[in-house]
């Protein structure tokens, strides 16, 4: 298994018991595009990757996940992590518009079974568990979306506030603290990740 030429990306074929656990990893090539895994990146089994994706360092993509950069791109920053689940997609052009790609930017956490569609999760933001993120919505920089809420499209969250609800609303201004709590659960997750890389190689 090998998803990418370059000597910056991940390459699984040098160890069989890991060669077999990743197995269940699909790296797919689509319209050109083939996913750019940085190698310190953490997928995990069962994740479909497709297309234009790009994943960063030390980023994180947790069991069963599905990115699939057919129509526009996905990109997911350094020390991000997409936990067990999660759908990513992105907006395609339509009518003379041009589409939203989806853009998670560095020290954000998605939480489990989010959905994404052609949207921007700031850094150091955080989607919560179960929540549904819509064409042209932005999750500004240390803001919050809470559990099972639905941003409809186009709409911000701005720095600073927690919106949820179905729809989304505003719902209370973030404690100062809040986004150093956000930043150990972070930390976390790189850290978690490489636990489990290890276990997997280990397989």
């Amino acid at each position: 298994f090998r998803s990418s030429r370059s000597n910056n990306r991940i390459d699984c074929s040098g160890n069989a018991s890991h060669s077999r656990a990743m197995q269940d990893v699909s790296i797919i090539t689509l319209n050109g595009h083939t996913p750019r895994i940085h190698k310190t990146a953490f997928i995990a089994p069962g994740c479909r990757i497709m297309g234009d994706v790009e994943i960063g360092e030390g980023a994180s993509i947790w069991y069963n996940c599905v990115l699939r950069g057919d129509v526009n791109a996905i990109r997911i920053g350094a020390r991000s992590n997409v936990q067990d689940g999660t759908v990513i997609h992105c907006d395609s052009d339509k009518g003379g518009m041009i589409g939203f790609p989806t853009i998670i930017e560095e020290d954000a956490l998605v939480g489990h079974m989010a959905m994404l569609h052609g949207c921007t999760v700031r850094a150091k933001s955080l989607v919560g568990l179960g929540c549904i993120v819509m064409d042209g919505c932005v999750i500004e920089s240390h803001a919050m979306l809470a559990a099972g809420a639905m941003l409809t499209p186009g709409k911000t969250v701005p720095t600073g506030q927690m919106w949820g609800g179905r729809p989304a609303r505003f719902m209370r201004e973030l404690d100062p603290n809040w986004s150093m709590g956000n930043q150990m659960g972070v930390a976390h997750y790189v850290h978690n990740a490489q636990v489990h890389k290890g276990a997997i190689s280990g397989i």
